[in-house]
């Protein structure tokens, strides 16, 4: 989650057992995965994936699984350029704006374009990313990229905005940042020496803030969303703050819609209790655009559906229900531009933050985890009905596919127990609550459970963590790791973090675990712990808050995006949110081989002061930036990485040209190519 966008309010009420009383007993002994205990999935990964060791050895995509990182790593960085180690190139590509259709014209640095251009161009602030090669090419393919929010400063034209609130002064302006967030699907080729966007393929498509989905699952054709769009309930209009990504199995894109709410307005003296908990703004939508609601262009009522406030006898006369359209992982198939992308209600209504699949085995069901990024809030797991049947990783309709394994299971909430396991809760009306009740006491139905995901975990006593934010699987091990990326709510009167034993955590954790066979339970630990090396008077970070012994050369804070590429490499994103990181250097990403961090007894290691040099700087982002989102080609020789919202970038198509002092350009969020010079695969 970009920080422009983070809401700060504390929407968990719950007073659930804070994850502070179950880490400090923990946090006593040296954590590991045991790779050998009772009950504990790692004791059968290595046997699952058919492996004997690292080296050599290769996963269920053909990928060879590497042993070590052979690139040199690079110290901070703060200037208004990309940097890479020695060796390695680094080129700007599809930056917001740029034309994927002939009915978007050239992109205007003074910020003239319109509407139409924006609804036909890169959206603004890209984030989650995904490669889709055609036809297995590591040189064509479709690069799919979230645009989770936008700046308004950069997007509009001087006298396109009310100078002292910042909003929108026309519908046209209004508009057109609608049509600057979602996704975009863009063609994309190597030439041999630099990738380009394909204009006017007919992959490229651009899903907006008010493009036609599908609502699919439990609340589908309910009278829960129902709305004059969507009289039958079965369709929602747009998807919205687009922050973390995952893809399927069978070759689709998942988009994440996490920081939502605050786009909706409701009185709030008339919002229901889901509306309350998740976060629907009770003042004015985050950039006003119900304010446009009856403008004489206004069209199928493209503002009014903003204000979810009750006006009419029913949910055919107002948009009461609008809201409940939002707040799930949409599945988007890129290889088909014919295509409506589909909104799968039974993995959670919530502010998803990233989604990822875990290990798949012929027979058992296929799990999905995810996190609500919001202070206090939970980690979550959808199992599929269906079992997993290895056919259908190339099927002939991919989204019939997606219905297959998303639109029917389980929904579990996590409970992490200070014996290093955990327990996955159910949110189903049998449910049983803390107070001896079941979840249909409350709720009656499975589709007001997953309206209210957050309401029915509070109920069932779910751990609340430290913003939950990505989520990815290590094709080694299997085992499941997650960014708690900082809270610095957590005081004395709260009590310690809830993913570890600090105060004021400006700086983040990553937790990871292994599911038990049977899939109900865990075990976990933490893996790495944020950290400066000295704080902002150059002294020393002590040990009880530096806790993996960092080193200038590794430090970090806020950890978001996360990824595994298929040789067992770890690629962590940062956003900074300490000050004492933020003077040494801009945001980053680090890379490091998890399942290589091994005990003499072959349990896996958590960083620590011996082992933590194996985390290495890849990359360092330009001023004022998030580093966000994360692609490779199939043969590892280009990776992309996204940068958000620099603040005075890029210069030229080198990414790695720093802007020349005194020169200002129109800043503009990008996809970075990374690429060797000598043509070889990136990292080893």
């Amino acid at each position: 989650m970009s920080k422009a966008t983070f809401n700060p309010t504390i929407f968990n009420k719950s007073g659930n057992k804070p994850f502070a009383a179950i880490l400090d007993k923990r946090i006593s002994r040296r954590d590991v995965l045991v790779k050998g205990g009772s009950g504990m999935a790692a004791v059968s990964l290595m046997s699952t994936f058919g492996l004997t060791g690292c080296g050599g050895d290769s996963g269920s995509d053909g990928s060879e699984f590497v042993s070590e990182l052979n690139f040199n790593p690079i110290p901070g960085s703060l200037t208004d350029a990309v940097v890479v180690p020695e060796g390695y190139t680094a080129q700007v590509l599809a930056p917001w704006g740029t034309p994927l259709n002939r009915a978007a014209g050239n992109f205007q640095t003074d910020g003239s374009n319109t509407s139409i251009d924006q609804e036909n161009a890169v959206g603004m602030h890209h984030d989650g990313m995904h490669f889709f090669p055609l036809e297995d090419s590591s040189t064509e393919g479709l690069l799919v990229v979230n645009h989770e929010y936008i700046d308004t400063s950069a997007l509009h034209a001087d006298g396109e905005l009310d100078a002292e609130t910042g909003a929108p002064v026309t519908a046209e302006a209004a508009r057109k940042q609608i049509n600057a967030h979602g996704v975009s699907v863009i063609r994309v080729r190597f030439d041999g020496t630099q990738w380009v966007v394909v204009e006017n393929d007919p992959h490229n498509r651009r899903f907006t803030g008010a493009s036609a989905m599908e609502l699919a699952g439990p609340v589908s054709g309910v009278g829960q969303t129902i709305t004059p769009y969507s009289r039958d309930g079965m369709m929602a209009r747009g998807t919205l703050n687009n922050c973390g990504n995952g893809h399927t199995p069978w070759g689709t894109y998942l988009t994440c819609e996490e920081n939502w709410p605050g786009y909706f307005f409701g009185e709030e003296e008339t919002q229901t209790a889901d509306q309350q908990r998740i976060g629907v703004s009770s003042s004015r939508g985050r950039y006003g655009w119900e304010l446009f609601a009856g403008d004489d262009s206004e069209a199928d009522d493209e503002f009014t559906r903003f204000n979810v406030t009750p006006t009419g006898n029913s949910a055919i006369e107002d948009y009461r229900n609008e809201a409940n359209g939002h707040g799930y992982i949409v599945e988007i198939d890129p290889y088909n531009p014919d295509s409506t992308p589909v909104k799968r209600t039974a993995m959670g209504r919530f502010r998803h933050e990233g989604v990822a699949y875990g290990k798949l085995e012929s027979g058992k069901p296929v799990s999905f985890y995810s996190g609500h990024d919001a202070r206090f809030e939970y980690i979550y797991k959808f199992e599929s009905d269906a079992l997993w049947d290895p056919a259908d990783a190339n099927p002939t309709d991919r989204l019939a596919t997606g219905a297959k394994y998303m639109d029917a299971g389980t929904l579990y909430v996590a409970r992490f127990d200070e014996s290093g396991r955990g327990v996955w809760l159910p949110l189903t009306l049998s449910s049983v609550t803390t107070d001896g009740g079941t979840l249909a006491d409350t709720f009656d139905s499975l589709e007001a459970i997953i309206l209210n995901t957050a309401g029915a975990a509070d109920l069932v006593g779910a751990t609340p963590m430290d913003r939950p934010e990505w989520t990815a699987v290590d094709p080694v091990t299997g085992t499941v790791y997650l960014t708690l990326t900082n809270n610095t709510r957590r005081n004395e009167e709260t009590g310690t973090n809830a993913a570890n034993p600090r105060l004021n955590n400006a700086y983040g954790h990553i937790i990871r675990w292994d599911d038990d066979a049977e899939g109900t339970g865990f075990a976990w630990d933490i893996f790495v712990y944020g950290s400066a090396d000295v704080d902002t008077d150059g002294v020393k970070v002590p040990a009880d808050i530096n806790k993996s012994g960092l080193t200038e050369m590794t430090q970090f804070a806020s950890p978001d995006g996360l990824a595994f590429d298929g040789r067992g490499i770890m690629w962590i994103q940062t956003d900074n949110g300490a000050d004492d990181v933020t003077q040494y250097t801009n945001d980053q990403m680090i890379a490091v081989i998890p399942s290589q961090l091994q005990t003499t007894d072959g349990d896996y290691e958590t960083i620590n002061a011996d082992n933590q040099a194996q985390l290495k700087r890849f990359f360092v982002g330009p001023n004022g930036c998030e580093v966000t989102g994360i692609a490779f080609s199939p043969d590892y020789t280009s990776l992309f990485v996204n940068i958000q919202h620099p603040g005075n970038w890029p210069y030229s198509t080198d990414a790695a040209e720093e802007t020349p002092d005194g020169v200002s350009v129109r800043p503009r969020a990008a996809t970075v190519v990374i690429r060797k010079a000598d043509g070889g695969p990136v990292g080893v």
